[in-house]
């Protein structure tokens, strides 16, 4: 496996200023994510708060969108291992977000007034109405909305902002090692020195001529961060090429549509009837589906590098359909949804980093696949959470496995069309000379990278 410094593949790429870009956009981002931590607890209009969360939303897409772009251009066959481990950690985050915010949230009133003792004692009882999505008559509770506000959350946003501080101070250190910051550029001495940087640009005897003009190409098709912008990229591209890249996005539009949508509505659909559920044993419900979210991202490590991503995603897409007919079929059983909730975070887990790999992969990492998929995905997990909400409140709560086993049937169907394109899409040509420009690195027969 490949082991190139960032650095060196980015200047052996000839994509010095990509670089520069990147890590430019990638300190603004993370650095606005601290701030905006550091503002949402002073935040008291909810006008204020929407535009100070829509910061924050477009910090994360940047982050996101720049992270995986970049760990595709810089490994490229080997890519799959190092975005399985990156979204390991995305996961990981996400499980320990809530667990940071746990012990500054209270069950009682947070606004003292001289009825707040029986607001207290009446929160368990609203909480209770509201869950149904047809909530009865709360005229008759006594919650206070005016009085002096006491509450501890504004630390847990505050030690989040914290917490993601080193993240904006590295990317800038890195900047600096690289002479990238224009005040300090005369000051610093690279990561690498000349004498490494031939050492890890001098081609190997595995790093043959092919492979040499394959990134050649990869750094074409990336030169900058709006390069997939630019019509060139599209000039005499075949049906095909379109067409994985749209296939690509709609399979994770559906996958992790229903990341968003399962996560968001499992506790609903497990306090209703027929389950009725236990409020407190519910709430363990998102907390599972996430935890094996990120042990499997965990597993998908090692198992990425020997498994092609083809076969990951088509293990994963069938088994999220499986997981949801299996539900449905044992909708009455609380055991099973435990266990159904386990199984499909396990399935969703990977789809993403695999499904990426596996796209750039038919596109000899010449296409704009990273950014689409990416976009498609955000898509998909803020569409099919409106959609599902809004169903259940018209159908009811069985809707909710409905909708997830025809999303999931959706997934494995637009894989398939996939699958086709990628049969469809131009293969290598073997008459062109090995140093010739124009030839793409040898693939097999499934169009995975010979290792």
């Amino acid at each position: 496996m490949s082991t190139h410094s960032p650095g060196a593949a980015f200047l052996r790429d000839g994509s010095q200023d990509a670089l520069a870009q990147s890590l430019f956009a990638l300190f603004a981002s993370s650095l606005a994510i601290s701030l905006v931590f550091a503002i949402i607890p002073l935040c008291h209009n909810v006008v204020v708060l929407a535009v100070v969360m829509a910061v924050a939303g477009l910090a994360m897409g940047c982050i996101d969108t720049i992270s995986n772009m970049q760990l595709v251009k810089i490994y490229q066959k080997d890519s799959a291992v190092f975005l399985q481990a990156l979204h390991f950690f995305v996961g990981f985050g996400a499980l320990l977000s809530p667990l940071i915010a746990d012990p500054f949230l209270s069950d009682t009133n947070c606004i003292l007034s001289n009825s707040t003792a029986n607001a207290s004692s009446n929160l368990p009882h609203i909480r209770k109405s509201l869950v149904p999505h047809h909530p009865g008559n709360l005229s008759h509770y006594d919650l206070p909305m005016k009085g002096m506000v006491v509450t501890r959350v504004s630390y847990a946003f505050w030690i989040m902002a914290l917490i993601n501080l080193p993240v904006p101070i590295a990317v800038f250190f890195l900047l600096y090692k690289e002479r990238m910051v224009p005040c300090f550029n005369s000051s610093s001495h690279p990561l690498l020195s000349a004498d490494e940087l031939a050492m890890e640009t001098r081609p190997t005897e595995k790093d043959d001529l092919s492979a040499a003009a394959q990134r050649a190409q990869a750094a074409g098709g990336h030169d900058d961060l709006f390069s997939c912008c630019q019509s060139k990229n599209f000039r005499g591209a075949s049906y095909t090429y379109f067409a994985v890249h749209i296939t690509g996005a709609l399979v994770l539009f559906m996958t992790d549509g229903i990341v968003g949508e399962y996560s968001g509505f499992i506790y609903s659909y497990a306090v209703e009837e027929p389950l009725s559920v236990v409020h407190k044993v519910a709430g363990y419900l998102p907390s599972l589906f996430w935890a094996f979210i990120t042990l499997g991202r965990l597993i998908s490590i090692p198992v990425s590098y020997r498994m092609k991503p083809a076969t990951m995603v088509f293990i994963n897409v069938v088994g999220v359909l499986i997981t949801f007919l299996l539900l449905l079929i044992f909708s009455y059983s609380v055991v099973f949804l435990f266990v159904g909730t386990a199984s499909l975070g396990l399935f969703l887990s990977s789809t993403f980093p695999s499904m990426l790999a596996y796209t750039e992969d038919i596109l000899q990492y010449r296409g704009c696949a990273t950014t689409v998929l990416v976009t498609g995905a955000g898509i998909g997990e803020m569409v099919l959470q409106l959609l599902v909400g809004s169903i259940i409140h018209d159908r009811g709560s069985y809707s909710f496995l409905v909708c997830g086993m025809i999303f999931g049937g959706l997934a494995f169907t637009f894989y398939a069309f996939l699958l086709f394109f990628h049969r469809m899409y131009p293969k290598p040509s073997a008459d062109l000379d090995d140093a010739s420009p124009d030839k793409p690195a040898i693939t097999d027969d499934t169009g995975q990278y010979q290792r």
